[in-house]
């Protein structure tokens, strides 16, 4: 499977996001990758509900994949509208009630992935691999944009493709964090399927859009 870009909103020019997202919409880009934080499970405010609710109305072609970095996420699900076509990521360790809050994204026909933070064992996944239609791996401790790339990231990016393969082949493996010109290529290769991409690589200063996603399409093929 080809690999797929979900270039971070909250890294683009936040006085022309529209037009980004048209451009990048126009450009063949899979996925918008939306933060969002609740300065509670992380110390940070990101894009707020109404701003991704707005941004599905923008979109043409792209996917809403939305993340959220918050404790009892259930509650922004209707303020953001999420439902048929999006991906919906909830923490691991922000969800007690894990499975009932999937329940809830199922429910509104959307995708649930489970994200993990850098310290979470991959082995915390398998109870909710039935139920999930994909995993996000934080590859930086959440919460804030530029951060360098925790170490061991690429290894363990290795062992979660193992365990979805063993376990529930078929399940996506999306990578979050210093996703770098560098580094994307290993991480392709160490199993990631999806690509958030911010200020290390596609929205890296002096570089068009276009000639940035055609650089990262081809070092996730």
């Amino acid at each position: 499977m080809k690999g797929k870009l979900s270039p971070s909103l909250m890294c683009a020019d936040v006085l022309n996001l529209q037009s980004e997202l048209e451009a990048l919409d126009n450009l063949g880009v899979d996925f918008i990758h939306l933060d969002f934080m609740d300065n509670k499970f992380v110390p940070n405010i990101t894009l707020d509900t109404n701003l991704i609710k707005s941004v599905k109305s923008v979109l043409k072609n792209m996917r809403r994949d939305i993340h959220i970095m918050a404790y009892e996420p259930v509650q922004y699900f209707d303020r953001m509208d999420i439902g048929e076509g999006d991906i919906v990521a909830v923490h691991y360790e922000a969800c007690p009630d894990l499975a009932d809050v999937i329940g809830e994204i199922r429910k509104r026909q959307a995708s649930p992935f489970i994200a993990i933070s850098p310290d979470t064992k991959p082995e915390v996944l398998l109870d909710y691999l039935d139920i999930i239609d994909g995993v996000l791996v934080m590859t930086v401790y959440p919460g804030f944009a530029g951060r360098p790339i925790v170490e061991g990231s690429l290894e363990k990016l290795a062992k979660v493709r193992k365990l979805l393969d063993d376990n529930k082949p078929g399940l996506l493996m999306e990578v979050d964090g210093h996703v770098s010109w560098d580094l994307c290529k290993k991480m392709r290769e160490n199993g990631a399927d999806m690509f958030v991409a911010g200020s290390s690589s596609l929205y890296q200063k002096g570089l068009e859009l276009e000639e940035s996603v055609e650089r990262m399409n081809k070092l996730v093929e």
